[in-house]
């Protein structure tokens, strides 16, 4: 028996702290944990009629788990003689840590010494709640919590244990295996949780509700025993809306945002990633009771014309495929209910079959047996307390009766999510329908299970690349000049304009002798060039030439001069950041004067491959202009994949120094791609 499986399935439990004892042992007795309850406590006698010991010497044997209520200080102390004891591992509940540290510096040491004290002992936080295991009847937890036991169901882990406290509160019928909250991951953290949970056969599917990652490394390789084993997991990862660095200059890292390289590195890895409590629930209601879609076959079923057409609104911009009927079904269809009905998909069945269980079991059958990958019935129940819902239950009858002779996946759909109560939502489940509960939120948890059937199916990731330097803040951090930036760029495969450098302004029409007109010139190492006048382009001729260096603001760090690239079909920009963690997040998107305008990126992990880079290319909405939009000149994707390859070589090559790198525009032509401007920068 693993460390983490004594922990997570104790047989005897050790509780430190007074009042928040009190509160684990009720939760505890409340959940009809069987095993031992062990009160630590040096003055009392006795916890809720349960004998207290004084000391950890004390104890009959080295406990299984341990919940720690104690301040911060005294937490040091018993997770050392816990471990030194042999226990299984620990709860650390005290606040005061690394969570604190942009106000005290020193807690970081705290939490330090606090691992260094567990040594090989497991331990959850600190500042966490603790775990809930619905599996074994184990409630290591010091407040109230709305989960009930289980045989099977989700594992979900959470950094908030607050948001783990409204999770359990649900009222949508999903089945909770485990809910374990890992506060600051001080050392047991997200990873080495789920690598435990995924090998009990009683837990379907994984859900993650992250703030940050820690071990990137470590959440790869769980990540992959997910997929080896067929299980899913899903990512509500927070903290979207966090402000990019003020220190940064490029656009690439505006545009990117903090939230790009966590959702890149996620759909790497295979993980569904959604945006809200709801859908997060949703979807892992739907991966418990069906598992991931092999396709994207929807078929809606609804009485009403405004809910079909709802339905279909909602889908758009989703994986959700609304298919036609096939015209067996529709045959079929036309049988059972004459010639009222438009077939569509969404189907309006109408009203005026209500009632009559036979018809409206072989009405929903006939869609049912149309080969869909998901049916779904949108139903609405009325409220219980002021009206009488009885009405509703031929629906009811005939989806669960459809549901038996077909064998086919389906759920039922509440416009509203109060309008499917936990009583209903029972008696579908029981018959192996699933409850979604709110339109908008359950079309998108479909769509989740759409792409988790599809990440499954993708090839083994490579490796992240993360830098060999971290993350350092305190390295010097300067800017390679555009001639600097270009010319080292270009020794790996990039392709830029012919240029000359001019120290002075008096070497400038010396060096443009060897270019052909037009030209540009530029002075180097202003990050603004054209607001303070240092870019003057589409010069013609020796005295245009003449006069444009009189123009030109004085640069003390030179000049350039180059030929100016034919008209492209469009400009992009190419950028590469690093995030805090040293992931390094490269971006494809429309530049030139279209970038803040249009905000068209799409973000990959480095490493990458030429065929994710052309993916990631036809993501964007310029892909359009850039094929030949309306018989115009298409561009050479070709051409734009080599300039970003070369930028990502570069980067690897180079991983311990570059800090952000932005190319802005790249002039994607018929047969050319070729960067016009570059910045880099770098630290060390």
């Amino acid at each position: 028996m693993s460390s983490l499986t004594r922990f997570l399935k104790p047989r005897s439990i050790a509780l430190f702290g007074g009042g928040w004892a009190v509160n684990v042992i009720q939760q505890l007795q409340k959940s009809g944990y069987d095993g031992d309850i062990w009160p630590v406590h040096p003055t009392r006698e006795s916890i809720l009629g349960i004998t207290c010991f004084a000391d950890i010497g004390s104890l009959p044997n080295a406990p299984d788990a341990a919940f720690i209520g104690v301040n911060r200080e005294i937490t040091l102390d018993v997770v050392r003689e816990l471990a030194q004891a042999g226990a299984g591992g620990a709860i650390c509940f005290a606040s005061g840590f690394r969570e604190s540290d942009f106000e005290n510096a020193h807690l970081g040491d705290r939490q330090d010494s606090l691992v260094q004290a567990a040594g090989e002992m497991p331990i959850l936080g600190p500042n966490c709640y603790g775990y809930l295991n619905y599996l074994d009847n184990v409630t290591l937890w010091p407040d109230q919590h709305g989960g009930l036991s289980c045989d099977r169901g989700v594992a979900i882990i959470a950094q908030s244990s607050n948001i783990a406290i409204n999770m359990t509160m649900q009222q949508r019928g999903l089945s909770i295996s485990h809910m374990i909250t890992v506060g600051n991951q001080a050392q047991t953290g997200v990873s080495d949780l789920a690598n435990e949970l995924l090998e009990d056969s009683r837990v379907s599917a994984i859900g993650l509700y992250l703030e940050s990652f820690n071990d990137i490394r470590a959440f790869e390789k769980m990540a992959q025993r997910a997929r080896d084993i067929g299980k899913s997991i899903v990512a509500l990862k927070i903290g979207k809306s966090e402000k990019a660095q003020i220190a940064t200059v490029t656009h690439t890292a505006s545009l990117a945002g903090n939230a790009a390289s966590s959702t890149a590195l996620l759909k790497r890895l295979g993980i569904v990633e959604v945006d809200s409590i709801g859908v997060f629930l949703e979807t892992l209601k739907l991966l418990d009771q069906i598992g991931v879609l092999s396709g994207s076959a929807i078929s809606s079923v609804s009485c009403s014309g405004g809910e079909a057409s709802l339905m279909s609104d909602l889908a758009m911009g989703t994986e959700l495929n609304f298919r036609d009927l096939s015209s067996k079904q529709s045959t079929e269809l036309t049988r059972v209910l004459g010639q009222k009905v438009t077939l569509a998909n969404p189907l309006d069945y109408h009203t005026y079959i209500w009632g009559d269980v036979p018809v409206m079991t072989a009405c929903f059958a006939a869609v049912m047996n149309d080969g869909f990958d998901l049916t779904v019935f949108v139903l609405d129940i009325p409220r219980d307390d002021t009206c009488d819902p009885s009405g509703h239950d031929c629906a009811l009858e005939a989806i669960l009766a459809a549901k038996l002779s077909s064998g086919a996946n389906v759920a039922v759909v509440a416009t509203l999510s109060e309008n499917l109560n936990e009583k209903v939502s029972q008696r579908l489940l029981a018959a192996g329908v699933v409850p979604l509960h709110g339109m908008e939120e359950s079309i998108l948890a479909v769509d989740a299970l759409i792409k988790a059937g599809r990440l499954q199916k993708q090839d083994q990731a490579s490796a992240v690349l993360i830098s060999q330097a971290g993350n350092n803040t305190d390295d010097e951090v300067c800017s390679l000049n555009e001639h600097v930036a270009k010319t080292t760029l270009a020794k790996y495969g990039l392709a830029i304009p012919k240029s000359s450098f001019a120290n002075t302004k008096d070497e400038i029409a010396d060096k443009a002798k060897s270019l052909v007109y037009p030209l540009a010139l530029k002075g180097i190492g202003i990050e603004h060039k054209t607001e303070a006048g240092a870019v003057i382009l589409g010069i013609s001729s020796d005295e245009s030439l003449q006069a444009s260096v009189v123009e030109l603001p004085k640069c003390d760090a030179g000049y350039l001069v180059e030929e100016m690239a034919e008209k492209p079909v469009a400009e992009l920009i190419i950028g590469v950041t690093k995030d805090d963690l040293g992931l390094f997040l490269l971006t494809i998107g429309a530049g030139g004067v279209l970038t803040e305008l249009l905000a068209d990126t799409a973000s990959v992990l480095l490493p990458t491959t030429a065929l994710e880079i052309q993916n990631a290319i036809e993501s964007l909405r310029i892909h359009t202009i850039l094929k030949g939009y309306r018989g115009q000149q298409a561009a050479s994707i070709e051409a734009i994949v080599d300039a970003v390859e070369a930028v990502a070589n570069y980067v690897q090559e180079n991983n311990n120094t570059v800090q952000e790198l932005d190319i802005n525009p790249l002039m994607a032509g018929a047969t050319k791609a070729i960067a016009v401007d570059a910045l880099i920068r770098v630290s060390g």
